[in-house]
């Protein structure tokens, strides 16, 4: 990572440039007015609609109880110009230049917020019927196929899936859900974390198919490898995002192992004038000892923030959160804050076969991580006893009838 000097005072006559309009790029636009920026702000998007918060695509605007989740965001008032529908091309640091559509674009200070697009399953392009679910667009093709009540096969149990088998089971449909890892949200979650939650699709009237791996697909029909063929009258893709950074290809920018912008302790990139914030970029964490690459919306919050100070720059900000998300499904709140891949303990709060459950991460008997089932007091708590490193008592963290932060070590 390349060493760059301190940002100079800000002044009328600076330009940035913010490339993506979803949390991320427009939380950017917004910390730099409520900052004291008084230079130009231009945020570039590649849709058309007025910026929107991601969300409620699973939930609400699915299944037609919202229109739309437009930002409640005065642009004009903040002085923010909005290009929209603007594809952007690629990106020149030296000429401190954005290639787009439309032609060229200046900056003083860029800020790469493109966030991450869905991986496609192989195969797959072209068939009807096979929906991705990221964009406004996408949720606005998916509501009439639930207003149809079609039979709906889900391939990835994520939390994308499971968040869209909810909406489907909600609204009528009759799910199938294929998996090819053996438990649900086996990319996120420890064995003995994830099975419980396998139970939660039959509760719901899904099925779930685990150790199942998608052959083809065909117009009406998913096969499996193992020559099942299930009916399907719409086929939605769950399997993972990537960051959106293919546009960066030749710009020098350096990427890592999953094309996620590399950027340092403040959210600057390798190139001069340049910051990268939300799913886009990863970062390193102090406070984990390893660089996180974090897709999840409150990182698209809070980032922002330490972006618009370092671009102002009356102080050096260092951004290490506590990851933070949450996935309503099956009529279920989940919760998750932390980072447990270092842990060396794990701790169980109540019965994961029933309604409300936690369960701790510990390192050295402090508390790295915790996912809360229904228990969001636990993860309140246990949120603010991650930042303050707190050292627990394992025994009373397991009485899940003592507050969490009564469960600290004495020692």
């Amino acid at each position: 990572m390349s060493e760059h000097t301190a940002e100079q005072s800000p002044s009328p006559g600076r330009r940035v440039v913010v490339v993506g309009a979803g949390m991320a790029g427009v939380q950017t636009a917004v910390a730099l007015r409520e900052q004291g920026f008084k230079g130009a702000v231009t945020v570039i998007g590649a849709e058309p609609h007025q910026p929107y918060d991601r969300p409620p695509l699973s939930k609400a605007v699915l299944l037609g109880k919202a229109e739309d989740s437009a930002f409640d965001v005065d642009f004009e008032s903040l002085g923010v110009e909005l290009r929209l529908g603007c594809e952007v091309l690629g990106l020149r640091p030296a000429d401190h230049e954005l290639d787009t559509e439309a032609g060229p674009v200046p900056y003083d200070v860029l800020v790469l917020a493109t966030g991450a697009e869905p991986i496609t399953l192989p195969g797959t392009e072209g068939v009807p019927g096979v929906h991705l679910l990221r964009t406004l667009d996408d949720a606005e093709r998916l509501r009439p196929v639930l207003a149809r009540q079609h039979d709906i096969v889900v391939v990835g149990a994520g939390w994308i899936g499971a968040e869209f088998a909810t909406a489907a089971r909600e609204a009528g449909c009759a799910v199938t859900v294929v998996e090819a890892a053996d438990r649900p949200l086996a990319g996120a979650l420890p064995a003995e974390v994830a099975a419980p939650m396998a139970a939660w699709y039959a509760d719901s009237g899904a099925e779930l198919r685990t150790d199942a791996r998608v052959e083809h697909v065909e117009p009406g029909a998913v096969v499996l490898a193992d020559g099942t063929r299930l009916p399907a009258g719409a086929v939605v893709v769950g399997i993972g995002a990537r960051p959106a950074t293919g546009w960066l290809t030749g710009s020098g920018i350096e990427l890592g192992a999953h094309a996620e912008v590399l950027a340092d302790a403040q959210l600057r990139t390798s190139a001069e004038d340049v910051y990268a914030v939300g799913d886009c970029a990863s970062f390193p964490s102090a406070r984990y000892g390893e660089r996180l690459l974090v897709h999840h919306w409150d990182n698209a919050l809070q980032g922002p923030r330490t972006v618009a100070a370092n671009i102002l720059g009356e102080t050096r900000a260092v951004y290490d959160p506590v990851p933070y998300f949450w996935s309503e499904q099956f009529g279920r709140f989940v919760q998750y804050a932390g980072h447990h891949a270092g842990a060396d303990r794990l701790v169980w709060r109540g019965d994961p076969a029933g309604p409300s459950w936690t369960v701790c991460w510990l390192r050295e008997d402090r508390l790295v991580a915790l996912l809360a089932v229904g228990r969001p007091r636990d993860l309140a708590q246990g949120r603010r006893l991650i930042e303050g490193g707190r050292l627990m008592d394992p025994e009373a963290l397991a009485d899940p009838s003592r507050p969490l932060k009564d469960a600290t070590a004495d020692y």
